[in-house]
């Protein structure tokens, strides 16, 4: 008789309070970064004038929630946003802070994602306005937005950046400046993604301060892969693209984009790489 009634009377907790029988509802979060290939470079064949209907392709195709473009001219920007009609972007071209120049650029799916603040700094002395940092060869940005999940309700910080390719000192600055400007802004303690094309593999010491305080996607995913991510149109294999996190639950998976879209082997002189994150 006891075993009955204290049957009867979880089971009329469980009818009561239905949402209480159920293990708490996971998020998933699917980002990339695609560092583009600017379209003003004349690369034969593979100028931006062949490839672009393979980006859309690609983009429609995979279906990232978030991703982080580099080297986008403000045309390109524009394109995506008009083909690929779920998204919105935010950021600046790095040389004028407007529309001049290269673009490390956000896109984020409006039907996924909102959006709630956004900024983007420069990879110098004087972080704050157009300006070339250290040694490197270019003006160099990183933007940044505070993103809200639909489905998940929950906020996050996503960080888009692109190293120097010339400049030692810079790339080994750049890592530490990140970190203290994802510190500032993230006064909440949101989960944080930061990635990019660092020029520089997961060895190298620019990234050092970088895989001290957060994950590496590529390597703690339980689906991964160990593809190079900068093709250089078929002459190169170097992993030097990442995707980093914190203050997620876990990653799920990690891949490099190396399928063909549109009959084309490379969409660009990178590859994109993925990461499926849990909330």
């Amino acid at each position: 008789m006891k075993f009955l009634t204290k049957f009867l009377i979880l089971l009329a907790l469980l009818q009561a309070f239905p949402g209480a029988a159920k293990p708490a509802q996971l998020s998933r979060l699917t980002v990339m970064s695609y560092n583009i290939r600017q379209g003003s470079a004349n690369d034969g064949t593979n100028s931006w004038e062949f490839r672009y209907p393979a980006t859309a392709m690609m983009i429609e195709d995979q279906k990232p929630d978030v991703f982080g473009i580099q080297e986008a001219m403000s045309y390109q920007i524009l394109f995506i946003e008009d083909t690929c009609r779920d998204y919105r972007h935010v950021g600046v071209g790095r040389d004028n802070g407007k529309n001049a120049g290269e673009h490390v650029s956000i896109f984020y799916n409006r039907k996924t994602v909102s959006l709630v603040e956004w900024g983007t700094f420069w990879l110098s002395e004087t972080p704050d306005k157009p300006s070339k940092g250290w040694d490197a060869a270019c003006r160099r940005t990183t933007t940044w937005a505070i993103l809200k999940s639909k489905a998940s309700g929950k906020k996050f910080l996503f960080v888009n950046t692109h190293f120097d390719h010339a400049g030692k000192k810079a790339r080994e600055e750049s890592g530490p400046m990140i970190m203290s400007r994802i510190a500032a802004i993230n006064k909440d303690n949101l989960p944080v993604v930061l990635l990019g094309d660092f020029n520089a593999q997961i060895s190298d010491p620019a990234l050092e301060e970088i895989c001290s305080s957060m994950k590496n996607a590529r390597k703690i995913a339980a689906d991964t892969d160990s593809e190079g991510s900068f093709n250089g149109w078929g002459k190169s294999s170097r992993a030097i693209d990442h995707i980093f996190y914190s203050g997620f639950r876990s990653c799920t998976s990690f891949e490099t984009v190396v399928k063909p879209y549109a009959g084309r082997k490379f969409i660009s002189d990178h590859y994109p790489v993925k990461a499926v994150l849990v909330f």
